[in-house]
């Protein structure tokens, strides 16, 4: 077993990119399906029951007054506002980058949101709207959200995102190729699309809900930190289930012990399915415990929602004035 990784369950420019700085053991993993899988199946197996159990003991812990107005502020500041909708519109972008940028246009102490999550033919126009006001633009590619499709479809639709103005790639991964052991496959059309966002930090999307095993998640965890992954994503918000606490857990695990063993940072991006204020503070609790509070922060992690955002903002008005706004106070996305 690889010195450095530890057993806490339950408990680009070119291909050479991502094992540049890497420790000895892990520099050659890659140089073929064989090593890659030796190393991937050789990681620490995930208790079930434990990680399980652990998400839902983190779960209850109670967060109130000011802590838990520094949470809502920070869960807001780590929302990734997103529309992946056939029906998007340039007039709804614009609305949502309008309120990713003042998410309460009444309240101008309530923090921006991290970044507008689209299309790539909707970055242009997210862009625009945003100007300089720091709220970042993402874009999912790669033939989102099945990614079925070439390879070299998959490099132009993240080459079309990034020539927009993408801050941001999100990309999923070949899950079938994945299931079916070949990792090196996906580790390269990772590489690949990494090199092609240049400057743009790239996430990499699972579809946790197909992967069938927490193992698979700790395996797809390690296989995209391998390839050069900024972020590792759980969802594309399109499959159930989603994002779920015991999912995040082992990715949180798996990023800590890959910057113990590395010395390089990782975020995580749990989407789809976390509607309320109070799940995003199991979340931020699960986070702290598990990665630590370094990754208590926007740059290293965020929420993929769509709805999220209004709780959290009826929340913090219940918080700051004593009394809750109706759900119509808010913009509906």
């Amino acid at each position: 077993m690889l010195a450095g990784v530890t057993t806490h369950v339950g408990s680009t420019a070119s291909p050479t990119l991502p094992t540049d700085g890497l420790p000895a053991a892990l520099s050659d993993v890659t140089g073929s399906n064989a090593s890659l899988r030796g190393f991937l199946h050789g990681l620490p197996g995930v208790d079930q029951v434990g990680a399980e159990a652990r998400a839902a003991s983190l779960g209850t812990r109670s967060v109130k007054t000011t802590a838990k107005a520094y949470a809502l502020d920070l869960a807001i500041r780590m929302v990734d506002l997103t529309t992946l909708e056939g029906a998007d519109t340039v007039g709804k972008v614009r609305a949502l980058s309008a309120k990713a940028m003042r998410p309460d246009p009444a309240d101008p102490t309530c923090p921006a949101a991290a970044a507008v999550c689209v299309y790539p033919d909707m970055v242009a126009t997210a862009k625009q709207t945003l100007g300089g006001s720091g709220v970042h633009v993402a874009s999912v590619a790669t033939a989102f959200p099945s990614g079925r499709a070439a390879l070299d479809v998959k490099l132009a639709d993240t080459r079309d995102a990034v020539e927009a103005g993408a801050d941001e790639i999100d990309m999923v991964i070949d899950r079938g190729a994945f299931l079916s052991g070949r990792y090196l496959d996906v580790h390269d059309e990772i590489v690949a699309v990494r090199e092609v966002c240049g400057d743009a930090h790239l996430k990499v999307i699972f579809e946790t809900g197909e992967l069938q095993t927490y193992d698979n998640v700790r395996r797809v965890s390690w296989l995209a930190m391998l390839a050069g992954a900024h972020f590792i994503k759980t969802s594309t918000g399109k499959v159930q289930p989603a994002a779920t606490l015991p999912v995040t857990l082992v990715m949180l695990e798996a990023v800590r012990d890959f910057r113990e063993a590395t010395g390089r940072m990782v975020g995580v991006k749990p989407a789809g399915g976390i509607r309320t204020a109070k799940d995003a503070i199991k979340y931020l609790v699960t986070v702290n415990e598990v990665a630590g509070e370094d990754w208590l922060d926007p740059d290293w992690f965020r929420f993929g929602a769509s709805t999220l955002l209004n709780d959290l903002l009826m929340q913090r008005t219940r918080l700051t004035t004593g009394r809750y706004a109706g759900p119509d106070y808010f913009t509906l996305d």
